[in-house]
């Protein structure tokens, strides 16, 4: 955490009344299905006008780049139009901070014993980066995200933990699997 940010950004969100809680729920239970089919028709159409463009791109690399940007941009977009909605473990959960202590132990726990992961031949590398939702911590803060992470091994990259606390496998730095290595062995 960066010592001139907000200390009260990095704590724990205050507890939403449950009516709200529970009409978002019923919301989600209607809304959600539709954006699903909004997102796969768009894909579609954008799938398939990438057919076509696929043709304007073998000319130009530049277009091609500026399609995917715009169907990234335009598909991640329709994803987030379903932050607002409330899951069932969220419902029941809220204010449970013993849960959400879990939570966040098991999600860092997840990604060290990735990013831990001795290195296979011939397959990608264990992840060195990774972002936490806002929604696995919200009840304890981006504070006990940090605390956790730190006793693993993670360090704390540049976060906006209104959104995401991101983390970087420390150990990746000295580990010999590293592309920085591979660079210092000519390989």
């Amino acid at each position: 955490m960066q010592t001139y940010e907000d200390p009260t950004a990095w704590a724990p969100e205050p507890v939403r009344p449950r009516w709200s809680l529970t009409l978002k729920f019923v919301a989600t239970l209607l809304f959600f299905p539709l954006l699903c089919a909004f997102w796969l028709a768009v894909a579609a159409v954008l799938f398939v006008v990438g057919l076509f463009a696929d043709a304007i791109a073998a000319v130009s690399e530049g277009f091609e780049r500026g399609y995917l940007r715009f169907m990234d941009d335009t598909l991640g977009g329709i994803a987030r139009l379903g932050s607002w909605c409330v899951t069932w473990p969220e419902l029941r959960h809220e204010g449970d901070t013993a849960y959400y202590r879990a939570r966040v132990d098991k999600v860092v726990g997840n990604w060290t014993e990735q990013a831990s992961a001795p290195r296979e031949p011939k397959k990608a590398r264990p992840p060195v980066e990774c972002e936490i939702p806002r929604r696995d911590y919200r009840g304890v803060g981006g504070r006990y995200v940090a605390e956790v992470a730190l006793a693993q091994g993670w360090e704390l990259r540049p976060t906006d933990v209104r959104k995401e606390v991101r983390l970087w496998w420390s150990a990746a730095s000295h580990s010999p699997d590293t592309p920085a290595a591979d660079a210092e062995r000519g390989s």
